[in-house]
């Protein structure tokens, strides 16, 4: 009888517990995530099912999956106390470098002009959204210790984390990933304590180097032309020029309520390349139109403050460190990709997190978001 009462009473001590984590979870980041994620199935769903009478199902069953795998990725990570997760930070970039250095070997598989993925059967493995995961971890790990004294050595130490991955990316070649690691690095050493002057440095090195890649031959030709064809839109030599043209022309014909579900005309019969991919959200802006569209980004502004607010209410600064990465990682997505489909932002490739087609990026963010959570959660103990 001894051990059921006292298990009894330690049972009714945790439910009365007021700082106990799972009293703390919050529900609006959940609420944003699981939409965003339900409204991603349903439009790469839309963007893949083909006009005809026979459609294709495969992609909605492989985004649900990963839809539902996130779901699993987002739970593991924010029930894990991120303070334990801060000695693993070291581990886990170890491993997706090891991961970025063997999809350069033969056992990595080219698609697009780029070989940066591991072929898994129907499934593919993109390190380098891993990536940005482990650079999060490893730059809150360090400026959590340095705490602001950041002197050129220190810097120097701070700066050799994301060249190595950046590096490597770049061997794929993939710039717009490269892009998302930059935005990442700027935004943890900005509010991690890096002096005004040394970012200031840091911005210009990083524009002239985007600036050199472009002109260098890392990049194919048609790369290029792809990185380049915003700033020149009456280039009709760019083919890349296309790709914006469709994409534009879907957004705009969604005028206010949109065609409705699988009824856009562009959408329909697929003349968007790459729609579930990079030009997602033409899918939401040409079948529920400006009204869709603008929930779309209301539901991600929403996140991105909820995100925010979780940054600054943290109880140690490795976990505001982990908000702001994953704040970072999320803003730029958006602020990237939605240009690009609107064609006022460079072609990259960058999927739009939570609603891109994508095993690799939808795993990410749903683990970036549970890591979150679990800062949210763990605030008071």
């Amino acid at each position: 009888m001894l051990p059921t009462s006292v298990s009894r009473r330690a049972s009714n001590l945790s439910r009365r517990d007021p700082t106990s984590p799972l009293k703390h979870i919050d529900p609006v980041l959940l609420v944003c995530t699981l939409a965003l994620a339900f409204v991603g199935v349903v439009a790469v769903w839309s963007a893949t099912r083909g006009p005809g009478p026979d459609f294709d199902d495969s992609f909605l069953v492989r985004q649900g999956v990963f839809v539902i795998g996130g779901t699993v990725a987002l739970a593991v990570f924010a029930l894990v106390d991120y303070r334990k997760l801060h000695d693993w930070a070291w581990v886990f970039y170890g491993l997706t470098t090891v991961l970025l250095v063997g999809v350069l070997t033969p056992f990595g598989s080219r698609v697009n002009g780029a070989q940066a993925w591991f072929s898994l059967g129907p499934f593919q493995l993109q390190p380098a959204e891993f990536a940005k995961l482990s650079l999060i971890g490893v730059l809150a790990f360090m400026l959590s210790e340095f705490r602001g004294d950041i002197d050129l050595r220190r810097l120097a130490a701070l700066l050799i984390v994301p060249v190595v991955p950046m590096g490597l990316i770049m061997l794929q070649p993939d710039l717009g990933q490269v892009l998302t690691l930059v935005a990442i690095t700027l935004a943890m050493l900005l509010v991690g304590g890096l002096p005004g002057r040394f970012i200031a440095i840091l911005t210009v090195i990083g524009v002239l180097g985007v600036v050199g890649i472009l002109n260098s031959p890392v990049l194919a030709e048609y790369q290029q032309d792809r990185l380049t064809a915003f700033v020149n839109p009456a280039d009709t030599e760019n083919s890349a020029m296309y790709n914006i043209r469709q994409s534009q022309q879907a957004i705009a014909s969604g005028e206010v309520t949109g065609h409705g579900l699988f009824e856009g005309p562009q959408t329909r019969l697929g003349y968007v390349p790459e729609q579930q991919t990079d030009f997602i959200f033409t899918t939401v802006a040409e079948q529920f139109g400006f009204v869709g569209g603008a929930t779309v980004l209301a539901l991600y502004g929403v996140l991105c403050y909820r995100i925010w607010r979780t940054a600054q209410i943290a109880r140690d600064l490795f976990g505001t460190l982990v908000c702001i990465g994953v704040l970072a990682m999320f803003a730029f997505s958006i602020f990237q990709n939605v240009g690009m489909a609107m064609g006022i932002m460079p072609v990259t490739g960058i999927p739009l997190l939570l609603l891109s087609s994508g095993g690799s990026s939808t795993m990410v963010a749903f683990a970036g978001l549970g890591l979150v959570l679990n800062v949210h959660m763990r605030r008071f103990r």
